[in-house]
């Protein structure tokens, strides 16, 4: 059994669905992840917004809109008279079910059932093409088997024991049709999972039922050995290690999630990357094999942050770089980068929510310094030491290019490179000349 797991854009329309019923048909046994349609998550975010802020006809206002999208969806989408009625009265329950949060005080456990709404939608209205198509399918509900303890982490255990319960109840069945995203936290409570969504739902779904593949459909051929929104040229990148996938979704590469690349790791399952609107596109597959003595991809990071905190006090103390790392723990603010010198430390962050906490604590321990609007460029593949040559390749593709930070050696695959975000089109694209042409 396969996992194949597609993305807002993949149901983003009738036509589109219609697309991936014929993708899924087509296939053997499998597990199928949807996301919301696109746009959807963003309206329920802004619907919970006004509800937030007390704002009720704001709120009424972006109910009645998505709901209209969604009946020209239902229209568009079945054939038969009996069928549209089912899909009217599905939108109708939900969207009458999101009204009733407008006569009452809002909490983020009722934006956590507004935000889920998006997932339900989009595979119950899937589940009612397929069986208007007689297609052999079943909707489980990710409500029933998806929890996350109170660390916010994924109940593996829990999930595993649940879903595989649940799949041998239905043994008939082609297609098991669930929503990604969504699930229950320790509580009980609708929740999500954050970090990841459906990917991360596809992969820990295939890690449970240890599947054969696991598909991510997406509206690209692969991940390309560089951004093609601003480079000419590039080229889907055929095979990547698991380890080189994570430093690129984590580095900026958007048709991944880092966090989706684990479970599969563990268990072994390939990872295949597969385009939507070019479904014989070969696409790219995630293993733990490694080609080695190659240079992948490169990535870039925006909206970074650099730190820079000069003390005397660091030359030679034991402790100095503890008591730093411990300032960010304690605002569970993760760092990307981080070069060291005898009287100094550099670090990089993307997430600015409490910076001034931060550096007015830094300040107890040195002189600080900021930059914004940087971007961290990174270049991916098989780096070991033995591989003479490409940081020298790298850093010369670079040379009219000022440099804020490299960090090497941390990992096998990644040579990182901060710089100002001005900078970032012209390095992208002098680094694409000098490794891949």
């Amino acid at each position: 059994m396969k996992v194949m797991k597609f993305g807002g854009t993949s149901v983003g329309s009738a036509k589109m669905m219609k697309n991936v019923a014929k993708l899924i048909s087509s296939s053997n046994k499998s597990v199928v992840v949807l996301s919301a349609m696109s746009g959807t998550t963003s309206s329920l975010i802004d619907i919970s917004n006004y509800l937030y802020k007390n704002n009720i006809d704001g709120a009424i206002e972006t109910i009645c809109c998505l709901k209209n999208k969604y009946h020209s969806h239902v229209e568009e989408l079945f054939s038969t008279k009996e069928y549209i009625e089912k899909g009217k009265e599905l939108i109708n329950s939900v969207f009458n079910y999101l009204r009733q949060f407008t006569n009452d005080i809002f909490t983020l456990k009722g934006e956590k059932i507004i935000l889920s709404q998006g997932e339900i939608l989009s595979t119950s209205l899937m589940q009612l093409y397929l069986e208007e198509n007689n297609i052999n399918s079943i909707l489980l509900s990710a409500l029933d088997f998806m929890r996350i303890d109170k660390n916010r982490e994924p109940d593996t255990k829990y999930i595993q024991n649940k879903f595989n319960d649940i799949l041998n109840s239905y043994p008939n069945y082609t297609i098991y049709l669930t929503q990604g995203f969504i699930c229950r936290n320790s509580f009980g409570e609708i929740d999500n999972l954050e970090r990841g969504g459906s990917d991360y739902t596809a992969s820990i779904l295939g890690g449970a039922i240890s599947a054969e593949e696991i598909q991510i459909w997406t509206d690209i051929d692969g991940m390309h050995n560089n951004d093609p929104r601003f480079v000419e040229g590039t080229i889907p990148v055929r095979n990547l290690n698991f380890d080189e996938a994570a430093e690129l979704a984590y580095f900026g590469a958007k048709i991944l999630h880092p966090t989706c690349i684990l479970p599969a790791k563990i268990n072994n399952i390939p990872v295949r990357l597969l385009n939507t609107m070019e479904p014989n596109a070969q696409g790219t597959i995630i293993s733990n094999k490694l080609e080695k003595g190659k240079i992948k991809a490169i990535a870039a990071k925006d909206n970074i942050i650099s730190i820079k905190i000069k003390s005397g006090r660091m030359l030679l103390a034991y402790g100095f770089l503890r008591k730093v790392f411990e300032i960010f723990e304690s605002y569970q603010t993760s760092i990307d980068m981080i070069t060291t010198s005898e009287v100094g430390v550099a670090i990089t962050i993307d997430n600015n929510n409490h910076l001034n906490e931060i550096l007015d604590d830094l300040k107890h321990y040195g002189k600080v310094s900021i930059e914004k609007n940087m971007c961290i460029i990174c270049v991916v593949g098989d780096l070991e030491w033995h591989n003479v040559g490409y940081e020298s390749k790298i850093i010369e593709a670079l040379k009219d290019i000022p440099l804020s930070m490299i960090s090497y050696g941390g990992s096998n695959y990644n040579l990182s490179i901060l710089l100002d975000s001005n900078n970032k089109i012209n390095a992208l694209r002098a680094l694409n000349k000098n490794l891949f042409k």
